[in-house]
């Protein structure tokens, strides 16, 4: 028998595009409409600050599915013509170019957007931000051997840039308002083996200081900062966070609060409304507070769970956040969560200074989260030693030669 609905998601991104995979492969007949506001087809972002500006990825190994996937599976894609208003009454979207489309349920995967700077010259040429295909383009023609980058910010998305700029042979200086970089995610002991790791290849850092002013004529030429030092630039990349793209759920007068917010289904308080994604504040069973998550996993998984509430399949999203970042030799991958402002304890396993250690944030013998770097094959236990709650001893969690799998039944 045919299916008669129709389900709009609109957001093209990774989310997006694996919610429509995965209404598709749970065998939904009726109609999909995919909107997005890029000219490309859906892409993974991770490869922007990585492999694409390192030069070891090509541009077209970063979409979600070959250009012909959507056609082969009946799903309309819409590029360049997001959703501009939701009729939650009349079950409509309205989009871009004036049309309205009715839907029988909607998914939100409107994603984030890069913070900017209230700064003069932050309209210069030069001035550049990283979070579409086309703002890599930018950076990756920008960022070339002698060029003197600038990065503002040191989370992340700076840091990795930085490494990828300094393989490329740009001279690079990182400006941070913070004593030391991710100061604020990682704490003193592990943000100092981030700020050894860069200095050694050569990045200059501006700890404690503000930009006050970008300068030039047309292009960036120069950064000032607050103690008044100024720095040449040939271009400079602002990465100071992102924020949720919540303005369509806002006009739909669904409850919005640091992303929009969602139950364990994903399902907004419309009963035909939900998000996904970078967007998405959802209220976490395992972790019992509300979680959002600006990373890769979370929307690798959070689109195809939306989809199968959408199809009135049981859902209760409980994957713990996960993310991972590279950064010249330096691997790293990082399971859990802490709540803001959590007292924790500290544990590292293995060799700190040889940069090849798990650490461990612990609050009352139970561990929060974990981060292992050039330590690989941990992820499973780790996650399994969160999940369980379990009381841990810490210096057997400390000690390397107990096993993970063996610090809980």
């Amino acid at each position: 028998m045919s299916d008669n609905r129709t389900f709009v998601i609109a957001g093209a991104g990774l989310a997006g595009a694996k919610a429509a995979e995965t209404l598709r492969d749970e065998g939904f007949t009726g109609r999909v409409v995919l909107l997005g506001d890029e000219p490309e087809r859906p892409y993974e972002r991770p490869p922007l600050s990585k492999g694409l500006l390192l030069g070891t990825a090509e541009e077209d190994s970063v979409h979600v599915h070959d250009a012909g996937w959507y056609a082969a599976h009946d799903v309309e894609l819409r590029t360049e013509c997001p959703a501009t208003a939701v009729d939650r009454a009349g079950h409509h979207v309205r989009l871009s170019d004036g049309q309205e489309l009715a839907y029988d349920k909607l998914l939100l995967a409107t994603g984030a957007r890069p913070r900017g700077l209230p700064l003069p010259g932050a309209g210069l040429d030069g001035v550049l931000h990283l979070r579409t295909l086309a703002d890599a383009r930018r950076l990756t023609q920008t960022v070339t051997g002698g060029a003197k980058l600038v990065v503002i910010g040191a989370g992340w998305i700076g840091l990795e840039v930085a490494a990828a700029a300094r393989a490329r042979g740009a001279e690079v200086t990182v400006v941070e308002t913070a004593r030391l970089p991710l100061h604020h995610v990682l704490g003193t002991t592990l943000a100092r083996v981030f700020t050894g790791l860069h200095l050694e290849h050569g990045v200059v850092f501006h700890f404690g200081a503000r930009t006050t002013e970008l300068r030039g004529t047309g292009r960036v030429t120069h950064v000032v900062l607050d103690d008044g030092t100024v720095l040449a630039a040939d271009a400079v990349l602002v990465a100071v966070g992102a924020e949720p793209n919540t303005a369509l759920a806002a006009q739909a007068s669904l409850r919005v609060d640091n992303g929009i917010l969602v139950d364990a289904a994903l399902r907004t308080d419309d009963p035909d409304i939900f998000a996904a994604g970078d967007v998405a504040n959802i209220d976490h069973p395992l972790l019992k507070s509300r979680v959002r998550v600006e990373h890769w996993d979370n929307a690798l998984h959070t689109g195809p769970a939306a989809a199968r509430a959408m199809l009135d399949r049981p859902v209760s999203y409980d994957r713990l956040p996960y993310f991972f970042t590279d950064q010249y030799d330096l691997g790293m991958e990082y399971a859990g969560w802490v709540p803001p402002g959590a007292g924790t304890g500290l544990v590292v396993r293995g060799d700190l200074e040889g940069r090849e250690f798990i650490a461990f944030w612990t609050a009352g013998g139970r561990v929060l989260a974990g981060m292992n770097v050039n330590v690989w094959d941990v992820t499973d236990p780790i996650q399994h030693l969160i999940r369980t709650g379990a009381t841990v001893d810490p210096e057997r969690l400390r000690d390397p030669g107990v096993p993970l799998t063996e610090l809980v039944p």
